[in-house]
């Protein structure tokens, strides 16, 4: 039992001195963010799930009323989870709250399994709490609300981890949590997944080119697959989404206010740049802070001796560990600096990423895997590391001082006393929080003025006289039994989108396309009219992509478990 205990001591410390980054998460009410949307979002996902729409691709309030198809286009990975909070029987704000939790959480136990690989427990704690305690992590928290990247950051050292790990042990399992945690990556927020992808191509390709000859090939297999599989498996978030944008006005997200040009980070502002619950603007001082953090920089300049001292003794492989972490790194930083506008500029899919500051991501994770490097050097000095008292006691006060250097910050401006009604109320659904966000609506719809004009009735006669009677309302169904004493034109208060098919008695009919919804004509006498939300041809072979990388998932493991090398 105390081996085990042991086993995890790391871990333990970890969660336990990440309360001061989730503290505000535990006390009654909530707080305002830049995306202002989260609760809303937990709760509409629950209601098309409990619908029985799986995978969740529209909402039914958002869009003031209309719908539309957010979990098509924005990371939905986070949002399962927080539903799975509500289905357990927490309410929409405390399911918010505990999916953004488990968010901070998993970033720190990543990083600790990534960073022990090389640095030992001792470095791999320090490394997670320099990951869990960034900067960067508390601006996307408490300032942005940018739950698609928390996640997103959160999952990418186990990325780099699995990689690792399938290249050194040659075992299947490693393959597993590669697919997985890569597919986790993109569909918990796609930019991310983007940003990261380059840097996990080339450590692919260095641990190919350096595998040993012997098992090269086999190796080779294993690293890829891992990835091929994460990409099946997020096929069917990534496929429509990058596919299906034509019919909403996501595009519009790109250039404007979001013009990258006027994002760029100064370098100044990664040392030092006042803390605040405002925008990013052009130039040096922003509405909110782009630090990297003073520990994060020093120890990453640190690492670089490190690098050094090491580069001639036997631990050349941490020399090289660090030599690619301080690359890495230096690519991050200069892709957010001005001096990278020619490069964002010639390689459109850069437009996508909108802010260069977004790289604060990766650096941050760069730099807080290369400071546990300079701890595992100091603990293995020659008069500390045969004193595991002193060795303990320097790791707790590096631990205790990134605390108390950085918890300060994961703070929100304001908690307001709020409870989950507040966020889910038919008014805040349809009005507050849909015009936070309404670029998935389709491309020229008339947006409503005032919280007066929202969507309030699915069916409505527009032309002709006939009685809308008996009425259904699903997420992905929409049902109304029609008497006509005249050929009559009915309106749908349901956003465009190429998924929804209209049915008259079973049979389908012609949809005209509104401004605000949709509109078919009804033969005069009684009839029943079906919308329902019917996979796209894209949809369908991006779910059927998925459902074959999860196959391939399972049969490898099967495979390989009888080969005994799972």
């Amino acid at each position: 039992m105390l081996r085990r205990i042991k086993s995890y001591f790391g871990l333990i410390v970890i969660l336990l001195l990440s309360y001061w980054t989730i503290a505000p998460l535990l006390i009654p009410g909530f707080f305002p963010m830049h995306d202002d949307t989260q609760v809303a979002r937990v709760q509409q996902m629950a209601k098309a799930i409990s619908d029985g729409m799986f995978p969740v691709r529209w909402v039914p309030d958002l869009g003031y009323g209309y719908g539309y198809p957010i979990f098509t286009f924005y990371g939905p990975l986070a949002y399962y989870i927080g539903v799975l909070f509500m289905f357990i029987g927490a309410d929409a704000l405390i399911a918010t709250k505990l999916m953004i939790i488990t968010g901070i959480l998993l970033s720190g136990i990543g990083m600790y399994y990534l960073a022990r690989i090389f640095w030992g427990s001792y470095g791999a704690v320090i490394a997670a709490l320099l990951y869990v305690y960034a900067p960067y992590h508390a601006v996307n928290i408490y300032v942005r609300g940018a739950v698609g990247e928390l996640f997103g950051y959160a999952w990418i050292p186990f990325v780099f981890y699995a990689l690792i790990k399938a290249h050194r042990e040659e075992k299947f399992r490693y393959t597993v949590i590669a697919a997985v945690s890569y597919a986790a990556l993109i569909t918990s927020h796609n930019l991310t997944g983007l940003m990261v992808t380059p840097f996990v191509i080339v450590v692919l390709l260095f641990l190919t080119v350096f595998s040993p000859s012997s098992n090269k090939k086999a190796r080779y297999y294993f690293l890829q697959f891992g990835i091929v599989l994460g990409l099946l498996i997020s096929a069917f978030y990534w496929v429509p989404a990058l596919l299906e944008m034509d019919y909403t006005n996501v595009i519009s997200q790109v250039g404007g206010a979001a013009d990258f040009r006027e994002h760029f980070i100064c370098l100044s502002q990664l040392w030092e740049s006042q803390w605040g619950f405002g925008g990013s603007a052009r130039g040096c001082i922003d509405g909110l802070s782009f630090r990297l953090g003073k520990i994060h920089i020093l120890l990453s300049i640190a690492s670089i001796l490190i690098f050094l001292l090491t580069l001639r003794k036997k631990s050349q492989e941490l020399a090289i560990a660090v030599a690619v972490g301080v690359i890495f790194l230096l690519t991050s930083l200069f892709l957010s600096l001005d001096y990278a506008k020619p490069l964002w500029k010639a390689v459109p899919v850069f437009s996508f990423i909108q802010y260069p500051w977004r790289f604060l991501i990766l650096m941050s994770f760069f730099s807080s895997f290369l400071g546990g490097a300079v701890v595992w050097y100091i603990v293995n000095l020659p008069f500390v590391k045969t004193k595991q008292f002193i060795q303990t006691l320097f790791a707790l006060t590096v631990s205790v001082g990134i605390v108390f250097f950085y918890a300060r910050t994961f703070s929100p401006q304001i908690v307001f006393p709020r409870s989950a009604s507040d966020y889910t109320s038919i008014i805040a659904l349809r009005w507050y929080t849909s015009r936070i966000s309404d670029e998935y609506l389709p491309k020229g719809f008339s947006k409503p003025y005032s919280s007066q004009d929202v969507s309030r009735e699915t069916f409505s006669v527009v032309s002709g006289r006939a009685v809308i009677g008996k009425t259904g309302e699903k997420t992905q169904k929409k049902s109304a039994v029609i008497e006509g004493q005249t050929a009559s034109t009915v309106h749908v208060s349901l956003a465009y989108f190429p998924a929804w098919k209209a049915y008259i008695d079973g049979k389908e009919t012609p949809i005209d396309i509104e401004k605000n919804g949709m509109s078919v004509v009804i033969p005069k006498g009684e009839h029943t009219l079906i919308f329902e939300y019917k996979s796209t041809d894209i949809e369908k072979i991006a779910n059927t992509s998925s459902l074959i990388g999860i196959i391939g998932l399972v049969a490898g493991i099967i495979f390989f478990t009888r080969k005994r090398i799972f």
